[in-house]
């Protein structure tokens, strides 16, 4: 079971132990990093930003503090293994916190939904809304245990690398439909527009749109529902930190702002990294938490490729990008929750502009994220902290965020001070903006992209890139673009099946 916690000891690092790198700290590959070094390789990680976390970096301006990325913990447990991996308890380093609500959804109409807690607080806040969707509801939980049971139980950690694996898995994802999209599984349970919106947007949180994601994604609501949603005190930057101590504390060799240039070969095997500058760093296991299109497009010759690799960046369909607003106020908001999605007008016109339309279009719908609503931390006396998350084309749609990023500010602070943040234009401060221009060049996401490719059904388990390099002997894959997909459970579980993959370290 996954939820079960291992405890086993690491194995101890000799000095002609086997020697892995790994490309990129993440959260992937932070974790790669840690269950390699507990089966006794020698292990050095590289990342080109100037700290830990990947996505999850930490900006400050002026006394505020905000999350990059990532705010919230799910799935809790998969942090615990790695510390137990090495006889520690994760409580000692940080400090989670449960939220209620989980998220507030605040509708073009001015009304809310408060979505979390107990199953019959949920309950309760459907029937305000529609009395009749209750029971709806209560199937659509039964639906998402059975989901989260095919689907994370049973196949997070599981490596996909034979096609006959998939094809064992076809019946029992034929009977819960997982073909059909998390909008239509929806449409099955509940029949009000609002809630339907509502309990629908767990694929844009994993980088695709709700009318075009496999409904195996469904079982995020169970997931959350089972373990619940939380906080760490002081951000998810404190989270980084802490793995940060323990990589440290158990001889993991982390080199920050140096950018992995390419993959080493031998033939067909991988036998380590060379870095920005020329030098090269030998290795008998390479781990890539890269996004997978930058891997093969640009660290790896391409006549190294196997078809199947080339046919998968062919026809691959990116995520959406990702524009973030983060700023202060010189005032407070309590009033607002830990977490707001904010829904503008349009609901599924709004998701083809992004998806397929490549349209930045003058509506839009929002993340709202004010930590300070939890942790006074993030923000001088008397002031919050925000950050607004606005879905957008990637960089293959050709937009000039040079022009349009002030623009569409200033459209995302008209309309915060039009609804839930009253005066924002007269109180805001400490702004910072990131634009998919920015992800392409911070993380080398390719086309900018926030999430890799997207979690649509035929790119999912086998059809997705491998956790073992296709056709390279030596090099495997974890995080977004790998299987089983983006979000901290996702990549965490990537890391799982390397860990199945990869055999202790050999001494020489």
């Amino acid at each position: 079971m996954l939820d079960t916690v291992q405890t086993a000891p690491a194995q101890p690092m000799t000095a002609g132990a086997s020697r892995a790198v790994v490309i990129g700290g993440g959260f992937g590959g932070i974790a790669a990093a840690l269950r390699l070094r507990a089966k006794g390789y020698r292990v050095t990680l590289f990342d080109r930003t100037p700290m830990l976390g990947g996505r999850a970096q930490v900006l400050e301006k002026d006394g505020f503090r905000y999350d990059a990325g990532p705010t919230v913990i799910t799935a809790e447990f998969l942090f615990e293994e790695l510390f137990a991996l090495f006889g520690r308890r994760m409580e000692d380093y940080v400090r989670l916190v449960a939220l209620d609500p989980w998220y507030r959804f605040h509708y073009p109409d001015g009304s809310t939904f408060d979505y979390g807690g107990t199953p019959e607080e949920t309950i309760a806040e459907i029937r305000r809304i529609c009395p009749g969707d209750a029971d709806g509801y209560m199937r659509l939980l039964a639906h998402s245990e059975k989901l989260f049971n095919a689907g994370f139980t049973g196949l997070a950690d599981q490596p996909f690398h034979n096609p006959w694996t998939m094809l064992r898995q076809a019946p029992a994802l034929v009977r819960l439909r997982s073909h059909q999209t998390v909008w239509r599984m929806i449409c099955r349970f509940l029949k009000h527009d609002k809630l339907r919106q509502a309990f629908s947007i767990q694929p844009l949180l994993v980088g695709g749109s709700p009318f075009e994601t496999t409904s195996i994604y469904g079982l995020i609501h169970y997931l959350e529902r089972k373990w619940g949603v939380y906080f760490a005190m002081g951000g998810t930057g404190a989270m980084v930190a802490a793995l940060g101590r323990l990589l440290e504390e158990v001889g993991v060799e982390v080199r920050l702002g140096e950018t992995v240039a390419r993959v080493s070969l031998d033939g067909r095997r991988a036998t380590g990294v060379v870095l920005e500058g020329g030098r090269a760093v030998p290795a008998d296991i390479v781990i890539s938490n890269a996004d997978p299109m930058h891997l093969f497009n640009e660290m790896l010759p391409r006549e190294a490729l196997p078809v199947s690799v080339k046919l998968k960046m062919r026809s691959a369909r990116l995520s959406m990008g990702l524009f973030l607003l983060y700023f202060g106020t010189r005032r407070q908001y309590p009033e607002v929750a830990h977490h707001t999605i904010w829904l503008g007008q349009r609901f599924r016109a709004l998701l083809d502009d992004i998806f397929k339309r490549g349209k930045l279009a003058d509506d839009f719908s929002l993340y709202v994220h004010r930590p300070t609503a939890t942790d006074s931390s993030f923000a001088p006396p008397g002031c919050d902290s925000f950050y607004a998350l606005c879905p957008v084309p990637n960089l293959s749609a050709g937009l000039d965020w040079a022009s349009e990023a002030p623009r569409l500010r200033d459209r995302i602070v008209a309309a915060l001070e039009a609804t839930i943040l009253p005066g924002l234009s007269q109180t805001i401060t400490a702004e910072m903006i990131l634009t998919p221009q920015n992800f392409a060049h911070n993380y080398l996401s390719h086309q900018g992209s926030g999430f890799s490719i997207a979690p649509h059904f035929t790119q999912s388990a086998w059809f997705r890139f491998h956790n073992r390099a296709e056709g390279i002997k030596g090099l495997y894959l974890t995080g977004a673009g790998t299987h089983p997909g983006a979000g901290m459970p996702g990549v965490l579980c990537s890391a799982k099946v390397i860990d199945r993959l990869i055999p202790a370290a050999a001494s020489r």
